[in-house]
């Protein structure tokens, strides 16, 4: 990351992240990473930050169809999102690890890609009244040898006017390792550096009425600074937990290795090198341990003999530690057996719904949160698309369906659904927008072609 420091020194824009979620997200992504700052000799990571996110990523994005219709110019975007779309689960799980993610399009040849900018790489400048992201500042790296060049792109929304500022900087200090910190270094110009050469210092858009990036925000109350419009990683609130779990994993391992057998007995009975060392079979080292010449039983005056194989206290620990990972499951909005060991909830039917309904409403959270994002992405695209002239204005309608089949009962959701059609509640257009994900253009062109076939095919 960069130091806010330097960026407010060579953009002259202050950075909307207090030093608490600063520090926040640089921890979050070392939990992440296996690296807490917990983790010693004694105490062993057992990657529960990676696990939470990749299983709320999996529970938010299974099955998820995400299509954009409308119009050629809804097509090109959707086909420009298939890449996006491959990847979802994977940028579902950056940002829950994180609190947030960024999409960032832009426009390459005759097409518009996008930029995917972790936490940590995205530095918020402004947010609106609704707490939107409005500006920010996104890094780009070019190692060359010992050098790094550093790109920093100012994005900011002012009103109906949008700003984009690019600066390249060049260090010969790249990371300082023991905090990571990338040093911006001197201002160059961006044709010194090939891949920018082609790059506008700055542009200047009217009549604007969005960013041109996408902020995917985790939709959990940020309770490390409430004054903060960012998103908080998914396990924020169980970080003590995770700890406590790292180390009672450490303390079961710890309880194996001493409890190991071993055979304690005097040098007598062991066989011996010419020099009088003794030779302990080979592979089984860790079994024996000579105790010395003369080391005799005290109580049957032979030569010291002794098998040590206490009994391991296993049971106790791990079923300490189930304890503490059904709380980590509590604070992080999941489903009691996601992470401990399912066998040994004894909970009741009702608890049992209960604890599924609080990871269903996590994941449906965050669902709507990824949902607005695409959104926006797609809104951004579109810029883009004008800009480049690759299509013509067109009808853009974009549908989610997420397919919650893993996280909701589908079959009586389906009964409800159908029993409202028929008693007249809903129509046959809104039956098949719920029921399908469809848009409501997609639906009454299905109908259509359903009770009037022949003109359709007409």
């Amino acid at each position: 990351m960069i130091q806010y420091e330097s960026i407010k020194k060579a953009l002259g824009v202050d950075i909307a992240v207090s030093p608490e979620m600063a520090e926040s997200i640089y921890r979050w992504q070392r939990m992440y990473r296996n690296k807490p700052p917990w983790i010693s000799k004694d105490v062993k990571g057992l990657n529960l930050p990676a696990a939470i996110s990749s299983e709320f990523a999996r529970l938010v994005t299974n099955e998820a169809r995400i299509e954009v219709s409308g119009s050629p110019r809804a097509d090109l975007i959707n086909e420009m999102l298939t890449p996006f779309r491959g990847n979802l689960r994977k940028y579902v799980e950056f940002a829950s690890a994180t609190g947030g993610i960024c999409f960032k399009p832009y426009l390459t040849g005759e097409k518009v890609a996008v930029d995917i900018v972790r936490a940590g790489n995205c530095y918020p400048t402004e947010f609106d009244s609704s707490g939107t992201m409005t500006g920010a500042i996104f890094p780009e790296f070019k190692r060359k040898g010992k050098k790094l060049y550093t790109r920093l792109e100012y994005h900011s929304l002012q009103g109906d006017k949008y700003i984009v500022i690019n600066r390249a900087f060049v260090s010969r200090k790249a990371i300082v390792k023991t905090d990571e910190i990338v040093q911006l270094g001197m201002e160059i110009k961006l044709e010194d550096v090939d891949e920018w050469e082609d790059i506008s210092p700055y542009e200047e858009f009217r009549n604007a009425d969005c960013a041109l990036f996408s902020y995917l925000k985790i939709p959990l109350a940020n309770n490390v600074d409430p004054d903060s419009p960012l998103g908080v990683a998914v396990y924020s609130r169980a970080e003590k937990q995770i700890q406590d779990a790292d180390e009672m994993y450490g303390a079961t391992l710890w309880e194996y290795k001493s409890k190991e057998t071993a055979i304690q007995a005097s040098n007598e009975y062991f066989k011996k090198s010419r020099q009088g060392e003794v030779l302990l079979p080979k592979g089984q080292e860790r079994l024996y341990y000579p105790m010395g010449n003369g080391i005799a039983d005290h109580t049957t005056g032979k030569p010291l003999f002794n098998v040590y194989s206490p009994d391991i206290r296993d049971q106790s620990f791990f079923n300490g530690y189930n304890r503490i990972i059904q709380k980590v499951e509590f604070n992080c909005g999941l489903a009691y057996g996601t992470l401990s060991d399912p066998q040994s909830v004894e909970k009741t039917a009702e608890e049992i719904k209960t604890s599924k309904q609080r990871s269903y409403s996590t994941v449906k959270d965050i669902q709507n949160s990824t949902e607005e994002a695409i959104r926006s992405l797609v809104k951004a695209m579109e810029v883009w698309i004008d800009m480049g002239g690759l299509a013509p204005a067109g009808k853009v309608e974009v549908s989610c369906d997420w397919d919650d089949s893993l996280i909701v009962d589908k079959k009586y959701e389906l009964e409800q659904l159908r029993a409202d059609l028929a008693a007249g509640i809903i129509g046959p257009v809104e039956f098949r927008m719920k029921r399908y994900g469809e848009t409501e253009d997609q639906a009454m062109k299905a109908l259509a072609k359903i009770q009037f076939p022949d003109d359709v095919q007409e």
